[in-house]
């Protein structure tokens, strides 16, 4: 009962009723290089913070590319409304890494604050044309752009010169993890942490009841995701006990669906392990029900979003030890960290996560709702407003 209450409050908290604000609301432009329909963690951190922001009395506009990097020549509506969001998609060139898309400046004129996500062409350009806007700026860091280790010193180079340089236009840096905190202040020492939130009523309890050794992982196919080192882990797995299988639950990035198909197939684990390529939530709250545990080998995290939905529908995470997963694991010990460039051990982890839960499933059940209950948008969202209004950017508060 505990449990249907808490899903049913976490479900009502987080809906947002599509509605028009007033034209003299403050306008908030968040500026953001991919955004709904595609799928990811930077994308459903704007998409919530642009609803719980709706829901305060603010108008919400978020100027994106007006394709997906995954499918480039497939142009997207210019423009649509997305839960009481506008949303306006403009042109680009370039490369995904570094996208092109001058078109930004045309729609900031009548923005009252300009929140500016992740480190790349946007947080330049922006910078550097504010002469010519002057409009307030802020930006979330969103682990800038250390998401691996290709170009290490030439990455180091541009971060303590050009984006050095950029951070002075913007009036505050938000740094969404400690791990970024702990990068950024070395070149902004004001700056600012806010945790991104986490979606929990998406998939709130959905986790099966029945302790299974079925693991389930969620994320782009990117090779940072090292979805070859839990490929790996898996295989050991499977030698141990035939029950083990992995669900493989994202959409399609640096790796294809082919790519990832190859792989299961070079390790022999066709039947042990399903791949599901962009699946709807529907889908994947279905393929959670069947399992007892989520698995991360991610080398680097921003800050470990999919982690805490994870621990919101009652999957005990297995993750690899990043910063941020040993961040966030050194405030909830209910999480287990593996180093999964060791696939034997990363396997032994595994296990000893499966005989914990087995042993006291209810217990452990509730410290992964509770922990995860914590990271709720509607909290992570009024530091936000809290931030906006600082800068003297206020509405009503419509909650």
């Amino acid at each position: 009962m505990r449990s249907d209450r808490w899903k049913m409050a976490i479900v009502e908290a987080d809906t947002v009723r599509e509605r028009l604000q007033p034209e003299t609301a403050p306008l908030i432009v968040h500026i953001v290089r991919q955004f709904l329909p595609n799928r990811g963690g930077l994308e459903d951190v704007v998409a919530n913070l642009g609803r719980q922001t709706v829901r305060r009395g603010y108008r919400v506009r978020v100027v994106t590319l007006d394709s997906l990097f995954t499918a480039p020549e497939d142009r997207l509506p210019p423009r649509e409304n997305i839960n009481g969001i506008e949303v306006v998609r403009i042109p680009w060139s370039g490369s995904s890494r570094y996208p092109l898309a001058p078109q930004v400046f045309r729609h900031l004129g009548d923005a009252d604050l300009v929140h500016v996500h992740a480190i790349d062409f946007f947080f330049d350009a922006l910078a550097w044309g504010r002469l010519l806007h002057g409009k307030p700026m802020i930006v979330t860091t969103h682990g800038g752009f250390f998401h691996t280790r290709k170009y290490a010193t030439i990455k180091k180079i541009w971060f303590r010169t050009l984006t050095r340089a950029s951070a002075l236009a913007y009036r505050r840096v938000v740094c969404c993890s400690a791990s970024d905190l702990k990068q950024f202040a070395e070149i902004v020492p004001d700056s600012l942490l806010i945790e991104n939130g986490a979606d929990i009523g998406k998939f709130a309890d959905a986790a099966s009841r029945r302790p299974k050794r079925r693991v389930v992982t969620i994320g782009r196919f990117s090779v940072n995701k090292r979805l070859d080192h839990l490929l790996d882990a898996m295989g050991v797995l499977k030698t141990r006990d035939p029950e083990w299988h992995l669900d493989i639950v994202g959409a399609e990035s640096d790796l294809n669906r082919a790519d990832v198909e190859a792989a299961i197939e070079d390790r022999k684990l066709s039947g042990r392990v399903t791949l599901h390529v962009s699946p709807d939530n529907g889908a994947i709250r279905r393929i959670i029900a069947e399992a007892s545990l989520f698995a991360s080998a991610s080398e680097y995290e921003g800050f470990g979003l999919v982690a805490l939905e994870a621990m919101s529908a009652g999957l005990l995470p297995v993750l690899n030890a990043n910063d941020a997963f040993t961040t966030l694991a050194g405030r909830h010990p209910v999480i287990r960290l593996a180093d999964f460039t060791n696939p034997e051990t990363a396997a032994t982890v595994i296990e000893a996560a499966y005989d914990a839960l087995a042993r006291q499933p209810d217990v452990v059940r509730t410290k992964l709702l509770d922990a995860a209950r914590g990271y709720s948008w509607d909290i992570v969202a009024g530091r936000y407003i809290d931030l906006y209004r600082s800068l003297n950017v206020t509405a009503a508060d419509r909650i």
